[in-house]
């Protein structure tokens, strides 16, 4: 199977700080990737560089086996790459089917009817149909999340970056947010979710990666991942 992104050799600096080096990793179809790592350690940036907000000092970013790594943001979103703020700032005096139809015209490139349909259904799917009519900026925290997944959903992505959208939330609310991910999983869409909130993480993921000072510290199955001595000892200050 070819991985429907790889990200190869990348490193950035920003002066003097390497905040990644030569990172490599790969999303294979349909994949659920979580990403783990202390504060600082890199993963915000590499969402940065996938997405084109940051541009790579070395190195390559492939989509679908094509080469996107001086694309802009908006021909990567275009090209079927998504993703979510760890701050969600939306429009906030734009209605909550406003904002997601900037996603539907300016990131999928629909407009008329087609655009409304997207943005209705992924309003529905969303647990936030009710209020499509609100201003982004009267939501809850849970809505304000729930908002940034769906704006991210109406540029129809084929890999959709989540950045620690459970931060924050309560039990129950994460749990939800949880079925919420796995179902658009279902649908054939490949995730790469960077979290904090473990058990949330481990409740979508299919394999997980830990980071570390911009470098790779473990990666494979979930459970295996989590059992590691030196993951343990970094990632949750455990001396195993």
């Amino acid at each position: 199977m070819s991985p429907l992104l790889s990200v190869e050799n990348v490193s950035k600096s920003f002066g003097s700080f390497k905040v990644t080096k030569d990172f490599s990793f790969h999303l294979n179809p349909g994949e659920a990737l979580g990403v783990l790592g202390p504060n600082g350690a890199g993963k915000t940036t590499i969402f940065n560089l996938i997405s084109g907000d940051v541009r790579v000092d070395q190195g390559r970013i492939s989509l679908k086996g094509a080469d996107i790594t001086s694309q802009p943001p908006h021909q990567r979103c275009r090209a079927g790459i998504g993703r979510s703020y760890q701050i969600a700032l939306p429009f906030e005096g734009m209605t909550v089917f406003e904002n997601l139809l900037v996603g539907a015209m300016f990131g999928a490139e629909k407009s008329g009817q087609d655009a409304d349909d997207i943005c209705v259904n992924v309003l529905s799917r969303t647990g936030l149909l009710q209020k499509a009519n609100r201003l982004a900026g009267s939501l809850t925290l849970l809505d304000r999340k729930r908002l940034e997944l769906a704006r991210a959903m109406a540029t129809q992505p084929e890999v959709l970056l989540l950045d620690e959208i459970a931060g924050g939330l309560t039990e129950h609310e994460a749990h939800e947010l949880v079925e919420m991910v796995n179902d658009i999983r279902k649908d054939g869409i490949s995730i790469i979710w960077i979290e904090h909130v473990v058990h949330a993480l481990m409740a979508v993921a299919t394999r997980l990666l830990v980071v570390n000072f911009g470098e790779k510290l473990a990666e494979g199955e979930p459970r295996e991942v989590m059992e590691s001595a030196e993951v343990r000892r970094v990632y949750m200050g455990i001396e195993v």
